[in-house]
């Protein structure tokens, strides 16, 4: 059966009225390997949460979040020698950053999650006092938390204190991939590393209660995302159809 379009003012009056109840904006991360779609989805969510007439703020967690975040780039291209940019399937780039998982890197990364943590509490506390009903993180420190060791139990115990500090989103999304799929679009970190890298990622799913969106097509893990969005804050995207 056709589904009914709404009126656009209908939509935005159904999508406010569900933040009404609210003394705080929304707040919805998203968290991945690399090469699983983030980007994409936050854009279908942001266009649709306009649409919807609902004021959105992002924040990129690297750009905005993180400390130190110039000097940290520079320790990864000129001590560890990896390459700069975004790889793609055309022009591929050896990235060594969260890769390299040497003893002497986890001490100094273990310092620095605990200032980004901190610096992540700072920031939401600024934009939740801002005129916006909700707040996209494009990453989060799941992000960082997922470059530790977390086969070993004191880097668990770790992961679980460090997200004591920092706020826990209304609902974070862990958009799950296969990491051959993810290394064909996003070529920049060895496919053994990717393998262990997406099981980081979920070990913080159970530690952090993530939700976990299974591989889709985009449009299929938009609907999803939308799904778990009403369940966990009660809002409702309009929906349309033909």
């Amino acid at each position: 059966m056709a589904s009914v379009i709404q009126p656009l003012g209908t939509k935005v009056e159904h999508a406010k009225s569900s933040l009404l109840k609210r003394d705080h904006p929304v707040i919805i991360s998203f968290s991945g390997i690399d090469g699983a779609g983030k980007s994409t989805q936050i854009a279908k969510l942001l266009n649709c949460l306009q649409d919807a007439g609902l004021a959105v703020r992002q924040l990129t967690f690297w750009d905005d979040v993180v400390v130190l975040s110039r000097f940290r780039a520079d320790v990864s291209h000129k001590f560890l020698q990896g390459e700069g940019g975004v790889g793609t399937p055309e022009k591929p780039v050896n990235r060594k950053d969260k890769n390299v998982r040497a003893w002497y890197l986890t001490l100094p990364r273990c310092v620095l999650h605990f200032l980004d943590s901190v610096s992540l509490r700072q920031k939401l506390s600024r934009a939740r006092a801002s005129a916006a009903d909700v707040i996209i993180c494009d990453r989060y420190i799941f992000d960082q938390l997922a470059t530790l060791p977390l086969e070993r139990p004191w880097a668990r115990a770790y992961a679980r204190l460090l997200l004591k500090v920092a706020p826990i989103p209304d609902v974070s999304y862990l958009l799950d991939v296969d990491p051959e799929i993810a290394r064909a679009r996003k070529p920049e970190y060895p496919l053994d590393f990717m393998h262990q890298y997406r099981a980081s990622y979920l070990r913080l799913r159970d530690i952090g209660g993530m939700a976990l969106i299974a591989p889709m097509s985009q449009a299929e893990v938009h609907e999803a995302i939308a799904a778990q969005l009403e369940t966990s804050t009660g809002l409702r995207l309009p929906r349309t159809g033909v």
